[in-house]
């Protein structure tokens, strides 16, 4: 059975989570391997978009930003639904 762009998305997501979670059982705070996520991944978007060589354009920044927004209010919106 061929993997949906989901099921490939969400086993990355398992990795990296995977990952920063040997980063923070090694010591380092979680608010630092966050933040280190989080470089990563402006770094990874813009070699994705861009290349290598190349960097995003304010609008294309400006998407990027509301990709991210959109994304953390969904998974916000996950969490408080399971509170209740």
């Amino acid at each position: 059975m061929t993997k949906t762009e989901s099921d490939v998305i969400e086993e990355c997501i398992d990795k990296l989570i995977e990952c920063a979670n040997t980063l923070k059982d090694d010591g380092i705070e979680p608010k630092l391997v966050s933040h280190a996520m989080m470089c990563a991944s402006t770094v990874y978007i813009t070699y994705a978009l861009a290349g290598n060589d190349g960097y995003l354009a304010d609008k294309d920044q400006d998407r990027v930003v509301g990709v991210y927004k959109k994304e953390l209010q969904r998974i916000q919106a996950i969490k408080k639904s399971n509170q209740g």
